[in-house]
């Protein structure tokens, strides 16, 4: 084709040729041929330029389109944010009595659809399986219990002690760490501060002798008498071998720890007269009590203080055992006292529900039962809920919870539009579900007043709350705050305000050119706006408030609208 464009725009203008042999009618038609072909060229030339033409019309149509600046001024007013959401109502009491062993029905008092009150019977159910679980559950806790006590009782007989004052006679020996089992044999204690002698009197006397009655002991050994007194008199028949009937008295006496038992000794009495009366024969003195001491408990060895003849006092320490073994088993046998103690208390609450009263206020939502009827474990048998009261579960996320406080209203709206008034009642910080989103949200209990019933359980309702308000502030539109990122990548909010000339706290934006038939994104100096920095507060779905940066007053940029002209100018 450009070979032919060149043969159409060859020159005309050229010296005259010699002249031609005269052309045959065969070459004539061949030019008329070439001819036509370049006149076709030529207008498909020119189509294909003004296509072109129009085309580049449209694609830059939009040079046409004047982009116009969306600006508002800077205002003075309040703003709240206000979180929104939903949650779904229930009664705030219900109650289901479910039997756990058979019966058979004495008595109904209630049908459903009946409003009770607390403690009002509901029905009468006769269950020997269940009475006999309450009596087994007793007794064993009963019995644990006395182990407890056993266990204890050991625990604190650790350490045995001198029941009372005296010598120890008789010693074991133990070294530290040893195992002493229970009932081991410790020492044998000897209470020496008294000693006791046996004496036989004839019965010709029985009535001149007396419990309390004064006598004087005389040992020989040491050539002494003591005081003494008549303890105890024992009517038993001692016969000598003379023939003579005589009964038995106990004196006992003082020791002034000089005396030891097996010493000889004799006694002499008086009577109302003054006559001495005297034994049939003499006696040995005897420690006034003797006790073998034994390990209550067991354990390894702690400590000792065993020494023979060594005098002790009541409660001295005479052997200290460990309690690694009775400690153990008093936290196995608490268990087990827990355990059964657990069962005691869901066997009575069983044993109850078969004589059943009405747990709470309400209204009886479901009864099955019938008078004479047999029921089996498991059977529900009567349901309340107590729709006076509702409640509301509704998730609040962490950036809103530390707005939230009990006693606090929510608002609360219904399907219908029907508007309910929530009290925050309490907040569960210890459960959250993460979304997600990234944010952590976290159950709140709204209580509801329902006494006009309008509120059903099951319902969907929609809540808001004021989180937060300022009042006397700095609002601007939210799209008026513009978020650009500085020579360091660092982010920072600012809005363009309208100034005459460059306010001082404005900051130096590397904005972008813009290409032909393209909105710009920012406004330039040369629009008369410049990009001050900001600090944004609260927000709600159309302002944002400006905590520091403008004063109020400013016309600031909110955006470009732009209005499309025609194409065809």
């Amino acid at each position: 084709m450009a070979e032919m464009t060149q043969q159409a725009n060859a020159p005309t203008q050229t010296p005259a040729p010699p002249q031609k042999p005269q052309k045959s009618k065969e070459q004539l038609q061949k030019r008329k041929k070439r001819t036509k072909s370049i006149i076709a060229a030529v207008i498909i030339l020119a189509a294909v330029g003004v296509g072109g033409f129009f085309l580049y019309r449209f694609l830059t149509a939009q040079n046409d389109a004047e982009s116009q600046i969306q600006s508002q001024v800077a205002e003075i007013s309040s703003i709240q944010s206000t979180v929104q959401g939903s949650g779904n109502a229930k009664a705030k009491e219900s109650a289901a009595i479910t039997l756990t062993q058979g019966g058979t029905v004495q008595e109904v008092f209630v049908t459903a659809g009946d409003t009770v009150t607390a403690g009002q019977p509901l029905y009468t159910i006769r269950s020997q399986a269940a009475e006999d679980e309450v009596a087994a559950a007793r007794e064993k806790v009963t019995n644990l219990q006395k182990d407890m006590a056993d266990l204890v009782e050991k625990a604190n007989n650790l350490t045995v002690r001198a029941p009372f004052a005296g010598k120890l006679v008789e010693v074991s020996e133990f070294q530290i760490d040893d195992k002493v089992s229970e009932g081991a044999a410790v020492c044998t204690l000897a209470n020496d501060k008294k000693l006791k002698l046996s004496l036989y009197f004839s019965y010709a006397y029985e009535n001149d002798i007396s419990v309390g009655q004064s006598v004087q002991v005389s040992i020989p050994a040491v050539m002494d008498t003591f005081p003494g007194t008549v303890e105890k008199i024992n009517k038993v028949s001692y016969i000598s071998p003379e023939g003579s009937v005589y009964f038995e008295v106990i004196v006992v006496f003082d020791n002034p720890n000089t005396l030891t038992e097996g010493m000889t000794a004799s006694a002499t009495l008086t009577t109302a007269d003054g006559t001495a009366i005297y034994p049939y024969q003499n006696g040995e003195t005897e420690y006034y009590e003797v006790r073998k001491i034994v390990t209550e408990s067991q354990g390894p060895v702690l400590s000792q203080n065993l020494l023979r003849y060594a005098n002790v006092n009541a409660g001295d320490a005479l052997l200290v055992l460990g309690s690694d073994t009775i400690d153990s088993d008093i936290r196995a046998k608490q268990k087990e006292i827990d355990d059964a103690t657990t069962k005691l208390t869901e066997a009575q609450k069983a044993l109850a529900n078969f004589n059943a009263t009405a747990p709470i206020d309400g209204t009886v939502t479901s009864c099955t039962l019938t008078p004479g009827a047999e029921v089996k474990s498991g059977d529900t048998v009567i349901t309340i809920s107590n729709n006076t009261n509702m409640v509301v579960q509704i998730t609040v996320d962490d950036r809103n919870i530390s707005f939230v406080q009990p006693g606090m209203t929510v608002d609360l709206t219904d399907y219908n539009g029907n508007v309910f008034v929530g009290t925050v009642s309490s907040i569960d910080m210890s459960i959250g579900e993460n979304s997600s989103n990234g944010m952590t949200s976290y159950p709140v209990t709204l209580d509801v007043d329902n006494s006009a019933g309008t509120l059903l359980a099951g319902m969907w309702l929609d809540y808001s709350f004021v989180a937060s308000q300022s009042d006397q502030c700095v609002v601007v539109p939210m799209q008026a705050v513009k978020y650009v990122s500085d020579a360091d990548g660092n982010t920072s909010s600012v809005v363009f305000i309208q100034a005459d000339e460059k306010p001082e706290n404005a900051v130096e934006l590397d904005i972008p050119e813009v290409e032909p038939g393209q909105t710009p994104t920012y406004p330039t100096e040369a629009d008369g706006y410049y990009p001050v920095p900001v600090t944004t507060g609260l927000s709600d779905n159309y302002n944002v408030e400006i905590k520091e940066g403008l004063q109020g007053g400013e016309t600031v940029f909110v955006n470009y609208y732009v209005d499309q002209g025609s194409s065809w100018g």
